[in-house]
């Protein structure tokens, strides 16, 4: 017989939404006292600065405003934990529209801050099932925005790293969600049930070919904390560098992810 489908994850729509406002809040109260020399600092994504980064993030969140403009999809045809295999083939149009965005709003606060309230009058507009034609594939709002805290926390991460001692703080629930995502692509990408993939307190997951286990100590386990593993998923860090750092644990012969790293690109 079959293993049994496994039944996708569901978000809570009003505890997204506070999410991804509480986290946009964060990143605009942060961003409020940053000075011109800050603003042109070298960012870990390319060629951008940190002003282009803010821009990203609000452009991250005027996603769902460009795809509420787009017509009505017929049908979903992706899911939140499909969604991080999408990215990287829109990196080119990304780093385009995000320079172009720039270039029209030199004001990085002001922009955030503008994007908050059409963000806030847009999700009291449009319900949450609303089908969204996204460059991933449709799917409705509600979902839709559960892919926004994962923009958002992986962001604010490469923020945080590009200004000494900014320190803009992660929303409990906008880390949550983002390290479930990624873990449930994780687990799609590395269909099975040898592996116990950990990220306490948000999430675990099964996955990798082989042997699976019922009961007991899982003979294959990795567990690291939601940051490092959304790093990970991301190719902030290697899982070398993770491995050798001391940022995760791996226990089994087949514990070793770094093949299958990073999920989103």
């Amino acid at each position: 017989m079959p293993p049994a489908k496994k039944r996708a994850r569901s978000y809570d729509p009003a505890k997204t939404r506070t999410a991804v406002l509480t986290q946009l809040a964060n990143v605009r109260e942060a961003v409020r006292g940053l000075g011109p020399e800050q603003l042109d600092l070298p960012t870990r994504l390319g060629e951008w600065t940190v002003r282009d980064l803010i821009t990203h993030i609000g452009m991250a969140v005027t996603a769902v405003h460009r795809a509420v403009e787009k017509p009505l999809p017929p049908k979903q045809t992706v899911t939140v934990a499909e969604w991080p295999f999408s990215t990287a083939s829109n990196a080119a149009a990304i780093d385009d529209f995000t320079r172009g965005l720039t270039a029209r709003h030199p004001d990085p606060g002001a922009y955030l801050d503008d994007v908050d309230r059409s963000l806030r009058a847009l999700l009291d507009e449009h319900p949450g099932s609303r089908l969204l034609q996204t460059s991933a594939g449709a799917l409705p709002l509600a979902d839709y925005l559960v892919t926004r805290t994962v923009e958002l926390v992986v962001h604010t991460d490469d923020l945080n790293a590009a200004v000494p001692g900014l320190d803009v703080p992660y929303d409990r629930q906008t880390l949550a969600a983002a390290t479930r995502v990624l873990a449930d692509a994780l687990a799609l990408k590395a269909p099975g049930g040898s592996t116990e993939v950990r990220v306490p307190p948000y999430a675990v997951v099964q996955c990798v070919e082989g042997p699976r286990h019922t009961r007991g100590t899982p003979p294959n386990v990795v567990e690291t904390d939601p940051l490092t593993w959304i790093r990970l998923a991301t190719g902030r860090v290697s899982w070398q560098d993770a491995l050798a750092g001391a940022k995760v644990s791996a226990s089994g012969e087949r514990a070793d992810l770094g093949g299958l790293l990073p999920v989103m690109a």
